[in-house]
């Protein structure tokens, strides 16, 4: 045998071993002079998400690879360009699923992706049609094969202090005291009546990751001041030994509406409070606004307008339909019931009287309308829309630290007050 014939078959050999299954996504007829747009990388606990944007949909293909743990991924219709590689730099050390990402022109056309993992992963790969401002993309969330417990994970950041603990009662002072400065209501900060059990409460800034939200005229994005007011109502409610919290994202990655219910569920969560920033066609909107859920209709053009906007929101940040776990979400949101309704009514009201101390109010009642983030069936939970990140004015007051504080501070004081009068039962073990 000839010396060229044999580099021919090691060269087959090789490319067999590698030789992935296709995943068609698109069209028939795609596109193979594809423009890159854009590689962004998203890290979360949960999983880490890889979007690749582009002018035209690519044929993408993908296998996964043992000893060590990798996962191949050629795009076809793709020259390697700056680009591209930027992905390398994109993934960073800290990442939970990937340790690190190899790029290369595998043959002429295709581009070749190696991903380095630091665990079995269940990848999904699937395309989004132009959104937003965003064209068509590719995407791929790497889950682990072996999720663990969502209770025992949420229990290990939520160690709480005894009550005699005296750290954990200097910092309850503190945040009394704070409490106390940044809202002109006269009502008590903490509960008169004393709790059977520990309060778990869920926390949710919206948007997050490849959905910013809605974007002020200075280019702030809704998702980073949502969740710089969650993080610090986070701060003051797990200062105190009757609360521990749960926060759906604690930083900048997507969490689709459905999985949002499902973490607070998992977690038995007592109240839920998603954390908004929101935008309306006009400018001069302004004030703070707190929404419950509605089976009957909105109870306003308005409501009806941001429960619409917000619905969207699957849509933007990216969301995979065809998984079963889709699946359960839809069928989740239909369960809300009217117990949970009036609960979340009381809540919004108590919420809504101690923003109404130091802000203007958008409107001096709860709304209510079809909120699929608020339909869990049995977890009393409000959206707060904090101020209008499209007026100017608000949008300055969004991004200033005191405003976030006296926000964060009157929701922790309408939890308070909505417990006082609504005790959580106790639990059956």
């Amino acid at each position: 045998m000839s010396l060229h014939k044999r580099a021919s078959l090691k060269k087959i050999a090789k490319i067999s071993v590698f030789t992935p299954w296709l995943i068609l996504l698109g069209p028939t007829e795609l596109a193979f002079g594809a423009t890159l747009l854009g590689v962004r990388v998203w890290p979360a606990d949960d999983y880490t998400r890889v979007t690749l944007e582009s002018d035209e949909l690519f044929q993408v293909s993908q296998q996964l690879l043992k000893d060590p743990n990798r996962l191949v991924v050629d795009i076809q219709g793709l020259d390697l360009s700056s680009k591209i590689k930027d992905i390398v730099a994109k993934v960073k050390s800290d990442d939970p699923y990937i340790a690190g990402v190899r790029v290369g022109q595998y043959q002429p056309r295709v581009v070749r992706l190696v991903f380095d993992l630091k665990e079995e992963v269940l990848p999904q790969l699937f395309t989004l049609e132009p959104a937003g401002n965003y064209q068509h993309r590719f995407v791929l969330d790497l889950y682990p094969k072996n999720p663990p417990d969502a209770m025992t994970v949420f229990l290990q950041k939520n160690l709480k202090k005894e009550e005699d603990d005296p750290i954990a009662v200097i910092a309850k002072q503190n945040i009394d005291q704070n409490l106390s400065n940044n809202s002109k209501n006269s009502s008590p900060v903490i509960p008169s009546k004393k709790f059977s059990r520990i309060i778990t409460i869920a926390l949710d800034p919206g948007h997050g990751g490849e959905d910013p939200g809605a974007i002020g005229a200075r280019g702030s994005k809704e998702k980073d001041v949502v969740l710089s007011i969650a993080k610090r109502l986070q701060a003051q409610l797990t200062g105190l030994p009757e609360f521990r919290v749960l926060m759906t994202r604690d930083s900048d990655f997507f969490v689709p509406l459905g999985v949002r219910v499902q973490k607070a569920r998992k977690v038995q969560a007592d109240l839920f409070i998603s954390i908004h920033a929101d935008a309306f066609v006009l400018p001069t909107a302004k004030g703070a606004s707190v929404f419950a859920l509605s089976q009957q209709g909105a109870s306003s053009t308005t409501a009806r307008w941001m429960a619409n906007k917000e619905n969207s929101a699957d849509l933007i940040g990216g969301l995979n339909i065809k998984t079963k776990d889709a699946e359960v979400a839809r069928l989740l949101l239909d369960m809300a019931t009217t117990a949970q309704i009036k609960d979340s009514l009381k809540l919004g009201g108590a919420v809504i009287k101690e923003i109404s101390g130091f802000a203007n109010l958008h409107s001096k009642s709860v709304e209510q309308a079809s909120f699929a983030v608020l339909k869990a069936p049995d977890i009393p939970s409000i959206l707060v829309e904090t101020a209008f990140i499209s007026n100017p004015d608000e949008e300055l007051k969004l991004l200033d630290e005191a405003y976030q504080n006296q926000i964060s501070s009157a929701i922790t004081k309408g939890i308070f007050q909505y417990l006082d009068k609504n005790p959580p039962i106790v639990r059956q073990s």
